[in-house]
C-alpha cells in the first residue's frame, strides 16, 4: 500500500505552527501526525512509499527535512491505487485499513478524512482542488464512518496531547525501565509506565512521577539534577532537562534545552527555554529561543473563554486554559511576560516592556516599549538564524532563505494591519507604560 498525505484549505486555521511546515508535522503525544497516519495504514518509511500533497512553498525544505517522501509529483501518483488521506486526521485507536481491492472512502465526523482509489482517479488530485477533490470521491465511492479527530487550531493538539501521550505507550510496546536507570532516580507511581532509552543520562535527586501518566525519554536526553517529570511527558531524543518542573501532558521534541516549569505543552524541537519562568498549554515551534523569566498566562482572572488573535482575528477557542502559540525562530527577552492566548509569528523579536505584552504578534516583527513595531531587517534576521542553527550543526540554507523570504511577503498584509493597529493605539498606551515606570 502507498501512502500520499495531503494538505487542505484548513491548514491556514494552524498558523503560525503551519507556516514553516506541513500539517502532517505537527506534534501531537509522541509522533507526529504523519506519522500516526503511516502507522495506521501500515505504511513503513521506505523509499517511493510515501508521498505528500503540500504547498508549494514548503517543498524546497521539506524534501530535505523528509527526502523518502515524494512530493507534488503526479508521476508518481499515477504508478498505482494509492491512500490519499488529510494530514489534520487522527485516526482513531484500533484503526484497521481498508479493503485494498475496491476504491473506499473514510469518513471522519461526515467529513471525508482518506480515499482509496487507483491511479485513474488520484492524477486529478490536485492542491488548489483537494477539498473538492475528496467531495467527488465521496460522492462517487462507498464511504464509512471510521472515526477519528481532526485537528483544525493549535489548542487542539495542546489539549489533546496527555490522550494521545497516554495512548501512543500503550500501544509502542515499550518494556518497563531497568533497575540500572531506576538507582540513579526516585520514582513514585508504578514503574512499568516509565521507559528510558538505554543511553539516557539520568544524574541523582530527580524525580518522575508516574501515577498520573507514563512517561517515555528518548535516546540521548540528560536530565539534570533537581528535575522533576510527572506523566504523561514525552521527552525527544538529545533534549536537555535543567532543573525542570514538568507538570504533564507535555511533549519535547528533539534536541531542546528545557528549564523552569511546563504544564500541557509541546515543543516542536531544536528549541531553548532553559532559564525559569512558566510555559503552559503552549506550542512553541522550532529555533525558539525563550530568554530568562519569559513566562505566559494560560487562564484569564474571570476564568472565562479565551480569544486567540490568529492572523491577527480574534477566534474563538471554547477553553478557559489557552496558553500562547509561538512560531519558528522567534525569540523573546528577559523577563517577557506573555497574555492568554498570545499568538506570535516567525522570526519575531519579542522584547519586555513591563506589561503584559501584546496578544497578535506578526510575522518578522518586533515588540518595542509593549507596542509591535518593524524590527531587525530581513537579512539581519537570516544572520541570526545561521548563527542559531550552527551550534546545533544545522545550516540555514538557501532554501531556507527562500521560504522565509516567501513568507515575509505573504504575512505583508497582516503586519501592516498590526501597524496601523499599533499608530491608533500609542497615545492610549503610553500614558500606562508611564505610569508603570513611576
Amino acid at each position: 500500500m502507498r501512502l500520499c498525505l495531503v494538505e487542505d484549505l484548513a491548514v491556514a486555521g494552524l498558523e503560525p505552527l503551519t507556516l514553516t511546515r506541513p500539517v502532517y508535522e505537527l506534534w501531537l503525544g509522541c509522533s507526529t501526525l504523519g506519522a500516526k497516519i503511516a502507522r495506521a495504514f501500515g505504511v513503513g518509511t521506505g523509499p517511493n512509499r510515501r508521498g505528500a500533497l503540500i504547498r508549494n512553498h514548503l517543498t524546497a525544505v521539506q524534501s530535505r527535512r523528509d527526502p523518502h517522501v515524494v512530493l507534488n509529483d503526479r508521476d508518481w501518483l499515477a504508478r498505482g491505487p494509492v491512500v490519499a488521506a488529510c494530514g489534520r486526521w487522527v485516526p482513531p485507536l484500533g484503526f484497521e485499513a481498508p479493503d485494498a481491492s475496491v476504491p473506499w472512502v473514510g469518513l471522519c465526523d461526515g467529513q471525508p478524512a482518506f480515499v482509496y482509489a487507483g491511479p485513474d482517479d488520484v492524477v486529478s488530485l490536485e492542491l488548489n482542488g483537494v477539498d473538492d477533490w475528496f467531495e467527488k470521491m465521496a460522492s462517487r465511492y462507498p464511504n464509512e464512518e471510521v472515526g477519528g479527530e481532526w485537528i483544525g487550531r493549535p489548542w487542539d493538539l495542546v489539549a489533546r496531547n496527555a490522550a494521545h501521550i497516554e495512548r501512543d505507550f500503550a500501544t509502542s510496546g515499550r518494556l518497563a525501565v531497568s533497575n540500572r536507570q531506576l538507582a540513579s532516580l526516585a520514582l513514585v507511581g508504578p514503574s512499568n509506565r516509565l521507559w528510558i532509552h538505554e543511553t539516557t543520562r539520568i544524574d541523582p535527586y530527580t524525580v518522575f512521577d508516574t501515577t498520573n501518566g507514563p512517561i517515555i525519554i528518548g535516546a540521548g536526553v540528560w536530565v539534570q539534577p533537581f528535575t522533576r517529570v510527572e506523566g504523561p511527558c514525552y521527552i525527544g531524543p538529545d533534549s536537555q532537562l535543567f532543573r525542570a518542573n514538568i507538570r504533564g501532558a507535555v511533549s519535547i521534541g528533539p534536541n531542546c534545552r528545557i528549564g523552569g516549569e511546563v504544564e500541557a505543552s509541546i515543543v516542536q524541537g531544536h528549541s531553548n527555554k532553559y532559564h525559569e519562568g512558566f510555559l503552559g498549554h503552549a506550542y512553541v515551534g522550532e529555533w525558539v529561543n525563550l530568554g530568562a523569566i519569559t513566562s505566559n498566562s494560560d487562564l484569564r482572572n474571570d476564568y472565562g473563554e479565551v480569544m486567540v488573535p490568529l492572523q491577527g482575528d480574534p477566534i474563538a477557542t471554547g477553553q478557559a486554559k489557552v496558553g500562547c502559540y509561538i512560531g519558528d525562530h522567534t525569540r523573546t527577552g528577559m523577563g517577557s511576560m506573555l497574555n492568554t492566548g498570545t499568538a506570535i509569528g516567525v522570526m519575531c523579536n519579542v522584547l519586555p516592556a513591563g506589561l503584559l505584552l501584546p496578544k497578535h504578534v506578526p510575522s518578522f516583527t518586533a515588540v518595542l516599549y509593549g507596542r509591535v513595531e518593524p524590527g531587525f531587517t530581513i537579512d539581519e534576521l537570516f544572520a541570526t538564524a545561521r548563527i542559531v542553527m550552527s551550534r546545533r550543526g544545522k545550516v540555514f540554507d538557501e532554501h531556507e532563505e527562500q521560504l522565509y523570504r516567501g513568507l515575509y511577503e505573504q504575512t505583508r498584509l497582516e503586519r501592516e494591519r498590526a501597524f496601523q493597529r499599533t499608530r491608533e493605539r500609542r497615545h492610549d498606551l503610553w500614558p500606562i507604560a508611564q505610569a508603570n515606570s513611576r
